[in-house]
């Protein structure tokens, strides 16, 4: 049994519009009460009750404020009780030591609300257009890219700079092959995106560098924009609209790319890369500043442009699928190795693209040698030969 998730753009009327909104605003309102009320008031309730707060005690208490206000009785309690089990679900990872502590939702950021599986209905309408049936809502259209595969176990409306999207969480059988296919090492770089073992090249479409420069031109004219004004608002909707093509472009890409890395290779090795790390700010503190603050901001950039970490989502349970398995080594020394002979020197990297060994002589591309290193490191002996 695989999850899986699919992703379709709704195209809701204006009522329909106008219900969305209302929807994910009680939620977001909610949501933001119940964490005010964990946050703030845990200790009279626990004082007078002899209970922690949890997802049931808050339930019961939705129950009568759905009673007493008829506009929030008019949403659909299903989306108000996924907003409280979410925070609940919050609270236990931040308690574990795995997230931070909750933040309140704010509108623009948090437009969203969850259904059930079981209280949704699709319908084809053709070739190109399906329907979904939401409780309280109605039909939505929705443009079908592909078949709903497996057991619905629920549905998130979601808003982005683009419009409204719907994603259906799936239950999917599914038997893993047995997988024969050969092995790659793959360094992840900003100058090319991805440099595999057997020689290859893979970069981020061209068209993501002139979306940068727009989307930074936007920018400088939003910052002269009166905060407040309806020039202000309709500026940041264009930045927000160059952003989110931005994204789709480079998500796309990064889907085609470990599908066809997923079809052709049984197990990918890649270097161990703590990115959240190597993208922190360089500011420091007041009492101690930073040093090339700027030159690091702009690496930072780069770094998440490239998508490293989607990349190895989405490949990871790519290969999974197909019965391929994710290999991750140690990142060190690996563009200094020399793939030919094992030696290690700073000196023999020429420059970004170039490798040339000082001992043995041995050329070509700094990428694609540091990717050969990478895949000869999933193996012990390889380890032992460079002494590390």
């Amino acid at each position: 049994m695989i999850q899986r998730g699919y992703r379709f753009k709704l195209h809701p009327t204006a009522e329909q519009s106008e219900l969305f909104g209302q929807f994910s605003g009680v939620c977001r309102l909610v949501y933001n009460l119940a964490l005010e009320q964990r946050r703030d008031n845990w200790r009279n309730f626990k004082a007078r009750t002899g209970k922690n707060i949890s997802y049931p005690s808050q339930a019961r208490e939705l129950t009568t404020l759905r009673a007493e206000y008829d506009w929030i009785a008019a949403v659909h309690v299903t989306p108000l009780q996924q907003a409280l089990r979410d925070l609940d679900r919050a609270y236990q990872t931040f308690f574990k030591g795995i997230a931070k502590y909750p933040n309140p939702r704010k509108r623009g950021m948090s437009d969203t609300f969850r259904f059930q599986g079981r209280e949704l209905k699709t319908r084809k309408l053709n070739a190109k257009w399906s329907e979904v049936r939401l409780p309280k809502i109605g039909w939505v259209q929705y443009r079908d890219t592909r078949p709903l595969i497996g057991k619905l176990n629920n549905a998130t409306i979601s808003y982005a700079a683009n419009g409204w999207h719907i994603s259906f969480s799936l239950a999917i059988e599914h038997d893993a092959p047995a997988n024969t296919l050969p092995s790659v090492g793959i360094d992840r770089g900003v100058a090319q995106t991805l440099a595999l073992s057997t020689g290859e090249l893979m970069a981020l479409p061209d068209s993501l560098a002139a979306l940068e420069r727009r989307k930074r031109s936007a920018q400088r004219v939003l910052s002269r924009r009166k905060r407040g004004s309806a020039r202000h608002a309709k500026q940041r909707r264009r930045v927000a609209a160059l952003q989110s093509r931005s994204a789709r472009i480079r998500k796309d890409w990064h889907h085609r790319a470990t599908l066809d890395l997923s079809k052709r290779f049984g197990t990918v090795v890649l270097e161990n890369l703590n990115t959240k790390g190597m993208t922190a700010s360089a500011k420091g503190t007041a009492e101690c500043h930073g040093t090339n603050v700027r030159q690091k901001a702009g690496l930072n950039r780069s770094i998440l442009n490239q998508g490293w970490h989607i990349f190895e989502t989405l490949l990871n349970y790519k290969l999974e699928e197909r019965g391929g398995h994710l290999c991750k080594v140690p990142a060190q020394y690996t563009s200094q190795t020399c793939s030919e002979c094992g030696a290690v020197d700073r000196e023999s990297r020429e420059n970004q693209s170039s490798f040339r060994c000082r001992h043995c002589g041995h050329h070509m591309n700094a990428d694609n040698n540091a990717a050969l290193n990478i895949l000869r490191r999933n193996t012990s002996s390889k380890v032992v030969e460079e002494g590390h």
